[in-house]
């Protein structure tokens, strides 16, 4: 049913759970499975540029944790995998991501990193469910 599909992943347990569902039916369809994760804009004032050194640092060592499990996760399953680090907005990368790579499907987690801030003023996810140029799947 889906040929090219692809998972967000911020390294959350409701990315995780995206992830499983994204490898069920990649391995399903025989679809081609790819995972992104969003890098933001580091702050604009780092008092000393060691501090921003370190952050990237950060970064890069997170991003790459969330890679490797998922990639394990896909190898375990038989699925192939392919990973992408992005830098920008959540929404506007993902949705751009999306619409140029020609996926006809997006698997995202209900809730990630900022659950609290989601349900005041609306989440990640209804808002990439409202702006994907393709089917979106939400799971809980």
């Amino acid at each position: 049913m889906f040929r090219k599909i692809l998972v967000g992943n911020d390294g959350s347990d409701g990315a995780k759970h995206a992830l499983q569902t994204a490898l069920d039916l990649a391995q399903r369809d025989g679809a081609e499975l790819h995972e992104i994760s969003v890098e933001e804009h580091l702050p604009r004032y780092g008092a000393l540029m060691g501090e921003v050194d370190e952050a990237k640092q950060d970064a890069r060592d997170f991003f790459h944790r969330v890679i490797q499990e998922a990639e394990a996760a896909a190898d375990a399953r038989g699925v192939r995998l392919t990973s992408h680090v992005v830098p920008g907005h959540p929404v506007e990368a993902v949705t751009k991501f999306a619409r140029e790579g020609g996926f006809d499907l997006l698997v995202i987690g209900f809730t990630g990193h900022s659950n609290l801030f989601g349900r005041i003023w609306g989440g990640t996810s209804q808002n990439l469910v409202r702006l994907s140029p393709c089917a979106v799947l939400v799971v809980k």
